[in-house]
């Protein structure tokens, strides 16, 4: 599926791919009320991924019913919102609203934004976490719960608990990683926010660590599927990401390379089992042995 923010609100990507062929289609991140986003420059590229610093500039939630919507009701996958806020009440009018939505499969809590005034308070607070969590599943009965964890934490599996312990039914890990780069002529950061969220293969080794650790220590005890993410380029990140305990993979920065990378990492993975004799993909995930 794809990453949130990576890929507008539905069709931007279509011409480039076919939308059918993926797993499920998640939006960028929805606020209750509509965001500029942070000023230029938003995005830098540097070795083995890029910086974004875009501060979840979105339509608002008005806008999003009245106007994307409509065109979420024809996309030929499975559709993900993924919502933001700084406070309990904007989390929970947002994702109240998702849920009458048909054609709206499951809701991402983002709680991990690092590009944003207080936007990791939840993603860092395993017992704030927990309630927010708790808080929103209350007023989304009908849909799947997904929270989006942070990789900026002491302990990835505090806060992974405490989203399972708050109701959360799928968790995806990780976000990105809050750094920095520096123009040296300039002796200024790059980036107008001067720090952002680093993404792109060269976190993938760090993701990788951190979905196994939470696979073990929480999301398979208590049964809770994991939605990898972090640098899957290749199907044979792709598989890493699975046998290191992630069910479903979320493609990010290098669909700004290949818009494509959903379809050809799936064609990859089917050689993969083929070649390998695994009869069902659900064999590999968490099938690394330690």
């Amino acid at each position: 599926m794809t990453c949130s923010g990576t890929c507008g609100y539905a069709f931007e990507y279509a011409k480039y791919t076919d939308l059918s062929r993926f797993g499920a289609f998640v939006t960028k991140s929805i606020t209750r009320e509509e965001r500029e986003g942070n000023p230029p420059t938003r995005i830098v590229e540097v070795r083995a991924g890029m910086l974004n610093a875009i501060g979840l500039a979105n339509v608002g939630l008005g806008r999003f019913l009245k106007e994307k919507v409509p065109q979420l009701e024809k996309m030929p996958c499975p559709v993900i919102v993924n919502v933001a806020g700084h406070s309990f009440d904007d989390y929970i009018e947002t994702c109240a609203a998702m849920n009458g939505i048909e054609c709206v499969r499951a809701v991402e809590l983002n709680v991990s934004c690092p590009n944003v005034k207080d936007g990791l308070t939840f993603g860092t607070n395993p017992a704030r976490l927990k309630e927010l969590t708790a808080q929103v599943k209350s007023v989304l009965p009908a849909k799947i719960l997904i929270v989006k964890l942070s990789p900026n934490v002491e302990d990835i599996t505090a806060t992974a608990r405490g989203a399972v312990e708050g109701g959360a039914q799928v968790l995806s890990l990780v976000n990105t990683f809050t750094a920095m780069a520096i123009d040296i002529w300039k002796k200024r950061p790059r980036l107008a926010n001067v720090t952002g969220g680093l993404s792109g293969p060269a976190i993938k080794p760090i993701a990788l660590h951190m979905v196994s650790r939470v696979y073990r220590q929480v999301a398979k005890g208590a049964g809770v599927p994991i939605i990898g993410m972090g640098g899957i380029q290749y199907w044979s990140d792709a598989v890493e990401f699975m046998l290191a305990g992630a069910t479903g993979l979320g493609i990010g920065t290098s669909l700004f390379v290949d818009p494509n990378t959903p379809v050809t990492i799936c064609q990859g993975i089917e050689k993969y089992l083929e070649k390998t004799g695994v009869e069902k993909l659900s064999d590999l995930v968490g099938a690394l042995q330690i």
